[in-house]
This record gives structure tokens, sequence and C-alpha cells, in this order.
């Protein structure tokens, strides 16, 4: 087997342990976050570097859920210089707080978190933060990854134990999964690919709970076909009070 057959394999296989293993979780997740949106409250995105890509990637983009407000932190992205500063900062304490309370978070509101590895403190802290506020916290991770690893959290803990809904996004510790004859390291990471499959699928699920509400779906329309941003801007306009990144 060639190398891109074997990643090619890896994720197909990873992505039908999503739909076969996880389907609960990701059917709790958009129950949840469809629940929050038709009380009125909202939806926040976060991750720290690669992880943050997730959000990104279902963020204000066509054919998205037009009510998933991102947490970004220019520092923690991958456009920063020195690019190891985005490692330092998401092992320090104290800090995930600090971005949880530059966005109106209240109780009802779902905080959807991506972390690999689950260990570092910017998700824990946020975790812990936003619990405390009265919101539920979903996580998606690695389950056989994190519980191999110990928390860089004071608390001691990994994400998956203090979140209330965790999604296991497979893969093999280390994300990278693909075996080189000539290197020790693996290559090739797997965790985007199955990040993005995940919360696109739970955007599928919550459209069911809409359609079967009877309510509204809000997703975006591209920008560049005719009436596109008409169509969007009417949305910003409906949903302004659950969007709060214009």
């Amino acid at each position: 087997m060639t190398y891109m057959k074997e990643y090619y394999t890896k994720i197909i296989d990873s992505m039908n342990d999503i739909l076969e293993k996880e389907d609960t979780e990701i059917a709790q997740a958009a129950k949840s976050m469809a629940a929050a949106v038709m009380n009125g409250n909202s939806i926040y995105l976060f991750g720290a570097s690669h992880a943050g890509i997730i959000a990104e990637d279902a963020f204000y983009r066509a054919g998205g859920f037009a009510l998933f407000n991102p947490i970004f932190s220019p520092s923690l992205m991958l456009n920063v210089e020195p690019i190891t500063q985005t490692s330092k900062l998401e092992r320090l304490e104290g800090y995930g707080d600090i971005l949880l309370d530059s966005k109106p978070v209240k109780k009802g509101d779902v905080l959807f978190i991506h972390s690999v590895s689950g260990r570092n403190a910017v998700a824990i802290d946020m975790a812990l933060a936003a619990k405390e506020k009265g919101m539920e916290v979903i996580c998606l991770t690695n389950l056989d990854y994190s519980k191999q690893v110990t928390s860089r959290h004071s608390s001691g803990y990994r994400l998956f134990e203090v979140s209330n809904i965790v999604i296991d996004n497979g893969g093999e510790p280390g994300d990278a999964v693909v075996s080189i004859d000539s290197l020790t390291q693996k290559v090739a990471p797997i965790s985007t690919i199955v990040g993005s499959y995940t919360i696109h699928s739970i955007v599928l699920k919550m459209i069911e709970i809409f359609e079967e509400a009877g309510k509204d779906i809000p997703i975006f329309r591209s920008a560049n076909i005719d009436g596109g941003d008409d169509y969007n801007n009417q949305l910003f306009e409906h949903y302004k009070e659950q969007i709060h990144y214009m």
C-alpha cells in the first residue's frame, strides 16, 4: 500500500467511526445547540492553533450555519511569529478565562471546543469558566490520546473530564497516522479532516431538528452568487442578538 493510499484509508476509517460510534454524541450536541438557538441563546466555537481550523471552517461560509460565533485569539492562530508562541500560550493558565470573557456569553449558551490532546490549559480553563457561567460545554477530542497524557492544568483535568458532551474524533496519539519506512515519526495528521466532517455533521443533525420543529434554518448563501449578500444581510439583521462577530 502506498503512503497516500494508507492515508486515505485511515481517513475513511475514522469518518466511518464517527458515523457509527459517535452518532449518539453528535445527536446530543445537535440537540443542545438547536435548543440554545431556539431559546435565543448563542453558540461559540474554540480551538487553539491547528485545532482552531475547525472553527474557521465552520463559521461565515456558504452552506454554513450562520449562528456559530468563533472565539479567536491572534496569539493562538497560525499566522503568529514566532509560531512557537502558540504552544506557549495555549499552556498558559488563565488565558482561557480571558478569551471567554471577551464574548458576551451567558447562561444557556453552548461552547464547542476542539482539542485533540485535551491537555492544554487554555481549553480546560475555558471549559471550566463556561460551566461556571451556566453554559453547556461540548468537546471534540481524541479520547485514546487524551487518556494517555497528563493534564497541563493545575486542576489535573483533561478536557473530556470537564465537558458535558464528549465526541471522540478517533485517530491516533500524536494525530499523524501514516507510518513511514525511513522515519520514526508518523506523517499526515487526520484531526482537521475528521473535525470538519464532525462539525458539519452536527449542523446537518441540527437542520433535521429545525425541520421537525418547523423553524427557519439560518444557513449562509454564497456571497459570490447573485442575491447572496442581500440574503446574508437579512440573516445578520434577524439574528443580531445571537451573532457576535459582526
